[in-house]
């Protein structure tokens, strides 16, 4: 993963100091671009351990069209907990519970899952239902019936619905390419925290377009990484030089369970990643 390393170093050496609205600067760069063959192997970082259970859950549940942190909770995955917290505080129904409270009441309450446990029109919604439209069902169609089309879009970033969000899109909007039997994906991201968010959408989008690929009589080829706003949060700063001293490994292997023919169908026991040896896992706290 020598180009996560390139962008890391790049960011550190090359970002201007910026406010935002978490209140913990970054240093930021604007426009930067990366490609991975995945014909070299699955793109998982490797200066770290990374969290490959959550990467397959939480990809599960946006293809799914859900929005609910139920499904995430349920299967022991954090990532989105924080968000669903921080409204939940806001709430007239709060009474001094701590996240790890909150999180219980969402495995066991159902009514109290449904109310807070929501995190609006997110990425699924918009995948599966932007304004009465299924995106992704729609480029697997085509990808079948018109694979040289140039419209093989799907977007997260709906304005008159980002108010409804927990949190307004990151990684925002991703084309589909065919070359032959080869697809690629390019996605663009508007934000992309490089220490915590940036290896999770690398390996989040080269897996869907593994699962993409795979349910389409296609060879998974690129994956092309466009980011707007990348940057390192200074509470980031140490724990990025430690990963940025680590010799880069060999990557691992994806294997897709060749029975699997229809996208919606994937479990996560139909996804297995094989031969990841990481250096240990580095933690950072997420800025909300």
């Amino acid at each position: 993963m020598e180009q996560y390393v390139k962008l890391a170093g790049h960011v550190l050496e090359k970002g201007i100091m910026k406010d935002n609205r978490t209140k913990i600067r970054t240093k930021s760069v604007f426009g930067y671009q990366m490609r991975f063959d995945l014909k070299e192997g699955f793109p998982l970082v490797t200066t770290k351990r990374v969290h490959m259970k959550s990467i397959i859950h939480e990809l599960l549940w946006f293809i799914s069209g859900s929005t609910n942190i139920r499904y995430l909770v349920d299967h022991g995955v954090r990532i989105w907990n924080e968000w669903p917290f921080e409204r939940y505080r806001s709430s007239v129904g709060y009474a001094g519970e701590t996240i790890e409270q909150f999180v219980e009441r969402i495995k066991k309450d159902d009514e109290f899952a449904a109310e807070h446990g929501d995190l609006g029109p997110v990425y699924g919604a918009q995948w599966r239902n932007f304004n009465g439209v299924d995106q992704l069902r729609e480029v697997l169609v085509s990808l079948k019936e018109n694979p040289d089309s140039r419209r093989m879009i799907v977007s997260a970033w709906n304005p008159p619905e980002l108010d409804r969000m927990a949190l307004a899109p990151c990684h925002a909007f991703m084309q589909f390419y065919v070359s032959g039997k080869d697809l690629s994906l390019h996605l663009y991201q508007r934000s992309a925290d490089v220490f915590l968010g940036v290896p999770f959408n690398i390996a989040s989008y080269a897996l869907l377009l593994e699962m993409v690929a795979h349910v389409t009589g296609y060879r998974a080829s690129s994956l092309i990484h466009s980011l707007g706003d990348a940057h390192i949060y200074e509470n980031h700063f140490e724990q990025m030089e430690k990963q940025l001293k680590r010799d880069v490994r060999k990557l691992p292997t994806l294997k897709l369970d060749p029975w699997v023919k229809n996208l919606f169908d994937f479990t996560y026991e139909d996804i297995v990643i094989e031969d990841y040896h990481p250096h240990p896992a580095i933690k950072g706290k997420v800025a909300i």
